[in-house]
């Protein structure tokens, strides 16, 4: 599940929506599509340096520390310090979606952008995909019906693509924010026409 956090002040937009970062970035995208978790782990450490030069993984917590912990697991005191990069492979194979998510929110929030509606409503779109998995799973695990666990395999599948994709997309419009400022552009919004 990818989650959207918006920083406090956006001042202006992403250069590209995420409908844009497949033709913009295609390699970029497609790479971190297919090999998520490697993808996400080098593109933190990519934003970080970006965000302070030089830093290493020093300015490394889990998920940025965007997303509250539960119980005994809260950002920044869980050994981060002494082995970021151990803690940086665990969060990005079993919390993919937030890894994604506090990867973009660090560039969105140094520069104040903020995020397409077309972006937003493809982000909720795969998360509602998510939910509707689980929901269907739950359902089929209760049922005796035939038909029900390979409607909640298709659905799971579908969401897992969708998902799978945009996080792809969100991974290439922060590789192409972080290229378009190492180049000092500023960011100059294209309209979309439908």
């Amino acid at each position: 599940m990818l989650l959207v956090p918006t920083p406090a002040i956006a001042t202006t937009m992403t250069c590209i929506s995420l409908c844009q970062a497949p033709c913009r970035e295609p390699l970029c995208c497609c790479a971190s599509t297919l090999c998520i978790c490697p993808a996400q782990m080098y593109m933190r450490h990519k934003v970080l340096n970006h965000v302070n030069p030089g830093s290493g993984w020093s300015d490394y917590k889990c998920c940025q520390g965007y997303f509250g912990g539960c119980c005994c697991l809260q950002p920044g005191k869980m050994g981060e310090s002494t082995c970021p990069v151990p803690c940086m492979c665990l969060e990005a194979c079993i919390c993919i979606g937030p890894a994604v998510s506090a990867t973009s929110n660090v560039v969105r929030e140094k520069y104040q952008l903020g995020l397409d509606e077309d972006d937003v409503r493809l982000i909720r779109c795969s998360n509602c995909l998510f939910y509707f998995s689980v929901i269907l799973s739950c359902v089929a695990s209760c049922t005796d019906c035939e038909g029900d666990d390979a409607l909640a395999s298709v659905v799971n599948c579908i969401s897992d693509v969708v998902f799978l994709t945009v996080a792809g997309c969100m991974t290439a419009q922060v590789n192409h924010e972080m290229a378009l400022k190492d180049n000092g552009a500023s960011p100059v919004r294209e309209m979309m026409h439908r």
